[in-house]
């Protein structure tokens, strides 16, 4: 693996960032990277995350993304440093504005990514560091890992977006019994209530997510796998299978037109491997 080289990687490095980005040939690997507070989520971890979803989004050689912790914890939650007034935003905005939830902003952005997103959860998460994960495609879990949704007992409500990311990964019942009851979730219900697809030894967690990354994207045009990302996500909240037909029918009428497809039938019937010429960056249908 080689050291982020990029514009975001060399600003973040004078700001003495949050994270950390690596490359493993065609995945990107963000870290989070603060093992002395557990990976505290702070506005600027937020906002680092974000700008480098940027970038794996516009730069077509990157086909996924890793997300996971540096250190014994994947992440604590939210950085609770300032005491009792931690979430207190009051005073930074002017009459009845309310500002934007920031772990939303977060999520909004990887529901958003056109490369698949795959968490590898290193150990123990709590609030913004669980909801953080829910937009992810696939979530890996080591066997130490555990996963706080204590908002109510410290007199908040589940944000990031969560309670429509959460009933749609465990079940509308689960999603209840976890945050009303504030529950801290071990790995064995977490797996069998869907919130995770795999539970491995803690030196296994981020081999296995840079393996099931590679596994997703190995064999798929990286058009077809963006679109194919947003739509299943997109259409999760859809009130009608209608919707799905229509975003469908306008997916397949601009892929049937393209060479990625003209190369996926020829190279299955040559028997050969595929090379696709679309690219995520130029050839992006809106379908939306």
């Amino acid at each position: 693996m080689t050291s982020d080289t990029s514009a975001v990687g060399r600003k973040a490095a004078q700001e003495q960032p949050t994270i950390s980005v690596e490359r493993d040939g065609e995945i990107v690997i963000i870290r989070l990277n603060r093992p002395d507070r557990l990976n505290a989520f702070t506005l600027q971890m937020g906002a680092e995350i974000r700008a480098v979803l940027d970038e794996t989004d516009a730069d077509d050689s990157v086909r996924a993304v890793v997300l996971t912790g540096e250190g014994r914890a994947f992440c604590a939650g939210a950085d609770l440093e300032a005491g009792g007034s931690t979430f207190d935003a009051s005073s930074e905005v002017a009459g009845d504005e309310v500002p934007p939830d920031e772990g939303g902003l977060l999520t909004l952005r990887m529901f958003a990514s056109l490369k698949p997103i795959v968490a590898a959860i290193n150990g123990p998460s709590a609030g913004v560091g669980v909801t953080m994960t829910l937009p992810a495609d696939v979530r890996i879990a080591s066997e130490d890992a555990k996963f706080g949704f204590v908002f109510a007992a410290r007199g908040l409500v589940p944000e990031a977006a969560s309670s429509w990311f959460l009933p749609r990964l465990v079940g509308l019942p689960t999603a209840l019994q976890w945050t009303i009851g504030a529950k801290m979730v071990q790995v064995d219900e977490a797996l069998e209530r869907g919130l995770v697809q795999q539970v491995v030894p803690k030196d296994k967690v981020f081999e296995t997510a840079i393996a099931v990354a590679r596994e997703m994207t190995a064999n798929s045009a990286p058009v077809s796998a963006a679109l194919t990302r947003q739509l299943l996500w997109r259409m999760a909240g859809a009130p009608s299978p209608l919707d799905a037909h229509h975003a469908d029918s306008k997916a397949i009428f601009y892929r049937g037109q393209s060479g990625d497809v003209y190369e996926g039938v020829m190279s299955f019937l040559e028997k050969r491997p595929a090379t696709y010429p679309n690219t995520v960056s130029k050839d992006l249908p809106d379908i939306f």
